[in-house]
C-alpha cells in the first residue's frame, strides 16, 4: 500500500509544483550525462551504431545506479523520510503540470500576436515555427500535447506500476522497484529526445536510443490513445468532444505517423476535437510533408488547445485510476 500512497502523492506534487527551474531536475542531469557519454563513446575505435549502444548502456547504468544509491541512503532514515524521498524522486518523472503550463502559454500568446505565439510554441515542438499561422500554431501545440501525454505522463506511471508489481512479486520493495523503473524510462525518453534525430550526426549513433524508446512507449502510447477516446466521452459537456469520431479516427489513422507510437494519441485527439493534425511542416529549413491525421471538419482554433489540455488531464487521471485498480486487484484482493 505504501507504493500507491507514493504514486498518488507524487502525481499530486507534480500538479502543484510542476518543474521549478531552481530544482536540480534529474532529467537535466540525465541529459548532461548523455552528452558526456556521447563525447566518450564517439572517441572509441568502434562504429557509430556501437558507440550509440554503449552510450545508452552508460546512461541507463548511471541512472539506475544513482537511483538505487539514493534509496540505499534513504534506507538509513526513518520510514516517513524514506517515503518522502521516494515521492520526490517519482514526482520528477511525471510532467503533467509543465505540459499544461507550456501549452497554456501558447494559448495566452495567441491573444497577443502571432509572433509571440510562434516563439512560445517553438519551445515545445521540433519544427520550424517562423511562418506558422494561427491554425498551424494550434495544430503544432495540440500534436505536442497529445504525444507528450504518453511520453510525459502515462508512460512513467505505467512503468512505475510495472516496476512495483515486479517488486511485489519478487518480495522486494515495490517503492524502490517502481520508482527506479520510472526513472529508467525517463532516461530512455531523454536519450531519444537528444539522439533520436534522423540526420547525419545521429542517424546511426541514435538508432539504439530511438528503437528502445519505441519499445518502452509501445503499450503506453496505445493506452493513451484508448483513454483519450474514453475522455472524449467524459469531457463531452465541457469540450464538445466526440467519442465516436475519436475512436473512428484512432482506428483509421493511428499508423499515419513516422513514429510507431505517436499516431495513437494524436489520432484519438484529432478525432475527439474534429480537427486535422499532421500535414505540411518544415524542419531545419527543409519542407516535410507528413500524412494527415483526422478530418478537417473544423479549422484549428485557439480554444482547441484548452480542450486538448482538458482531455489529456482527464485521460491521464483515468489511466492512473485504472493502473491503481489493477495493481490493487492483483496484490490486495
Amino acid at each position: 500500500m505504501f507504493f500507491l500512497l507514493v504514486l498518488f502523492l507524487a502525481c499530486l506534487l507534480d500538479l502543484l509544483l510542476g518543474d521549478p527551474r531552481w530544482f536540480p531536475h534529474p532529467v537535466r542531469i540525465i541529459g548532461r550525462t548523455a552528452l558526456l557519454a556521447e563525447s566518450w563513446t564517439r572517441k572509441l575505435p568502434v562504429n557509430a551504431h556501437n558507440s550509440g549502444r554503449l552510450a545508452v548502456l552508460i546512461v541507463l547504468c548511471s541512472t539506475g545506479g544513482v537511483c538505487l544509491g539514493l534509496f540505499f541512503l534513504l534506507s538509513f532514515a526513518s520510514q516517513p523520510f524514506f517515503l518522502l524521498g521516494a515521492i520526490l524522486i517519482l514526482y520528477t518523472t511525471v510532467a503533467a503540470r509543465d505540459l499544461i503550463r507550456h501549452s497554456g502559454q501558447v494559448l495566452n500568446a495567441l491573444t497577443i500576436d502571432l509572433e509571440t505565439a510562434r516563439k512560445k510554441v517553438r519551445m515545445i515542438v521540433g519544427r520550424d515555427t517562423e511562418q506558422l499561422d494561427e491554425a498551424g500554431i494550434v495544430r503544432a501545440c495540440v500534436e505536442s500535447v497529445a504525444e507528450n501525454m504518453s511520453d510525459g505522463i502515462v508512460a512513467p506511471l505505467f512503468w512505475a506500476v510495472i516496476g512495483a508489481a515486479f517488486g511485489q512479486y519478487l518480495s522486494g520493495s515495490p517503492v524502490i522497484w517502481g520508482t527506479t523503473a520510472a526513472m529508467l524510462y525517463k532516461a530512455v525518453n531523454t536519450m531519444d529526445s537528444m539522439f533520436g534525430y534522423k540526420n547525419e550526426r545521429y542517424l546511426q549513433f541514435g538508432s539504439c536510443a530511438a528503437q528502445l524508446d519505441d519499445v518502452v512507449n509501445f503499450l503506453p502510447a496505445r493506452i493513451s490513445g484508448l483513454f483519450l477516446v474514453l475522455a472524449a466521452l467524459t469531457c463531452r459537456p465541457v469540450c464538445r468532444s466526440d467519442m465516436k469520431n475519436s475512436f473512428r479516427v484512432l482506428m483509421r489513422d493511428r499508423q499515419q505517423h513516422s513514429s510507431p507510437n505517436s499516431g495513437w494519441p494524436e489520432a484519438a485527439m484529432a478525432g475527439a476535437l474534429g480537427i486535422q493534425l499532421g500535414g505540411e511542416s518544415s524542419y531545419f529549413g527543409k519542407p516535410a510533408e507528413k500524412p494527415t491525421i483526422g478530418d478537417s471538419f473544423i479549422t484549428p482554433q485557439a480554444h482547441h488547445i484548452s480542450q486538448a489540455n482538458t482531455l489529456v488531464l482527464t485521460a491521464s487521471s483515468l489511466c492512473l485510476l485504472c493502473f491503481v485498480t489493477l495493481y490493487s486487484m492483483l496484490f490486495f484482493l
